[in-house]
């Protein structure tokens, strides 16, 4: 309050710590809107990530869609509108009137570890066309939308939030895969578009990423591409910003770029200096005066756009849930393999959820995939850690002797090896054997041919069930939008 109400801050981004139910939250953003409405004159941006699967914000008592990649997999782009549409639903029904969504990266680096399964896949015709078509419904909706990671965040192979990550491509190239997105987006009236942390050395000398650099931002993005809506940054206290530039030198850095909108998402010191240093950088006059003005004129003409008031009627609807849940089943994916029922008799193991990359949920699912699925079948699990060592595969393996089938949960096992031996050493065993990759696909490239592979993209209790009716002798109808070795 004490930042909104000195520095006229008009914006807040909220997050899964900011969230503990419905009820809650629409309170919490009716406070922003009428604390930010008589500090500044206008009615609050109030931001949220809700993309759906890994990266939800949304409480329990919300609806919470599945990821970008499962709705790919289901082949139906309808899918992709109706969940834009349930997510508008939800975001209007608690308050909430900005998404930082959809996920715009084709994600052709399969050791990427901050994109995965956030993107629609790992070829440009199809991110393009589904990001339309998540796009869509945004228009007139009071919500806006935002697509990321402009110009692409999908070949790398660092995460953002913890280091500096780089591509070495040349314009041209990025003009073949990363651009063909945010082009269509651009042409389709997509309202926003955040920015990467990426360093792109071929297209910005100076050694600084996308965020802060006016070639790519200004020169790029807005004269070359010809985009005129709202540019944000991702949040400045990322690593790729705090380690190597500082935040409020990098928010600095941004706005002479040509950002509209600088996003810090949890720090108040560094919220603070960096409010302090646009202050004394406008003071000595380091920026353009009539692109900040322009800049503060386009805000305020999307502001006129948004929706400011909740409707709760609209959240939480029995029919988007049952519809939610529908496509989490329509994404499970069989990807090789000889499938075959589990029982009492089957063996099931794997690790928690857990927060694979800085974008993920702060806390991961409650409920895990072994213990899930020993309830439902009446059978023996094991909880591993997520990267499981030599001791703990022992000890899993004594544990499945007794057991004739097996059932693996994997999380990532292509970024965390250990899940990949543990894999190896079950599928040794000779016993029927199946593995479902509960994140990103990858994980199954890597394991015996012997094995029952199945792709579900998201560790949450809607893709438990629909692999539990898979496990009963239902039929896995997904097609992976991703290509596997």
């Amino acid at each position: 309050k004490n930042l909104l109400r000195e520095y006229k801050i008009g914006n807040v981004i909220l997050f899964l710590r900011n969230v503990e139910s419905a009820e809650q939250l629409r309170t919490l953003c009716a406070e922003i809107q009428t604390l930010v409405r008589e500090e500044t004159g206008y009615p609050a941006f109030i931001i949220i990530d809700q993309e759906g699967g890994m990266v939800t914000r949304l409480p329990q008592d919300a609806v919470n869609v599945p990821g970008a990649m499962a709705l790919a997999a289901t082949a139906d782009p309808e899918n992709v509108r109706l969940a834009s549409e349930i997510t508008i639903r939800q975001l209007r029904g608690l308050g909430a009137n900005f998404n930082m969504a959809p996920v715009l990266d084709v994600n052709s680096n399969p050791a990427n570890p901050v994109i995965g399964v956030r993107s629609f896949g790992d070829e440009a015709e199809r991110v393009a066309s589904l990001g339309c078509a998540a796009i869509a419904p945004y228009a007139g909706s009071g919500v806006l939308c935002c697509a990321k990671h402009f110009p692409g965040h999908g070949d790398t192979a660092v995460d953002s939030h913890l280091g500096l990550p780089r591509v070495d491509k040349t314009e041209e190239e990025l003009e073949k895969l990363e651009l063909i997105p945010f082009r269509r987006a651009i042409e389709a009236g997509v309202p926003a578009i955040m920015l990467s942390h990426v360093l792109f050395p071929n297209m910005e000398p100076e050694q600084v990423p996308c965020t802060m650099s006016r070639r790519m931002v200004t020169g790029l993005l807005k004269q070359k591409l010809g985009f005129r809506g709202l540019i944000l940054t991702d949040c400045m206290e990322m690593g790729a910003i705090r380690d190597y530039y500082g935040t409020p030198e990098g928010v600095v850095a941004s706005v002479k770029a040509g950002v509209d909108l600088a996003e810090i998402s949890s720090d108040f010191d560094l919220e603070l200096a960096a409010a302090k240093a646009v202050n004394e950088a406008a003071e000595r006059g380091e920026f353009d005066t009539e692109e900040i003005r322009a800049s503060v004129e386009k805000i305020l003409r999307y502001k006129k756009m948004l929706a400011t008031q909740a409707e709760p009627d609209l959240c939480n609807r029995g029919s988007d849930r049952r519809a939610a849940e529908n496509m989490a089943r329509q994404a499970i994916s069989r990807i090789s393999g000889t499938p075959f029922r589990a029982d009492e008799n089957t063996f099931f193991c794997g690790c928690a959820d857990y927060r694979a990359s800085g974008a993920g949920n702060a806390e991961g699912n409650a409920v895990t995939f072994p213990e899930y699925m020993a309830t439902a079948f009446g059978a023996k699990s094991f909880v591993t850690g997520k990267d499981p060592d030599e001791e703990e595969i022992r000890a899993v393996l004594r544990q499945a002797e007794s057991c004739g089938k097996i059932i693996l949960g994997t999380c990532n096992g292509h970024l965390f090896r250990g899940q990949l031996a543990l894999a190896e050493a079950l599928a040794a065993t000779g016993k029927p054997m199946a593995v479902a990759a509960l994140r990103n696909p990858y994980d199954l490239s890597h394991l015996p041919g012997t094995v029952w592979k199945l792709a579900a993209y998201d560790y949450s209790v809607p893709a438990l069930r629909a692999l539990e009716d898979i496990f009963r002798g239902g039929k896995a109808t997904g097609v992976c939008p991703v290509k596997l070795s």
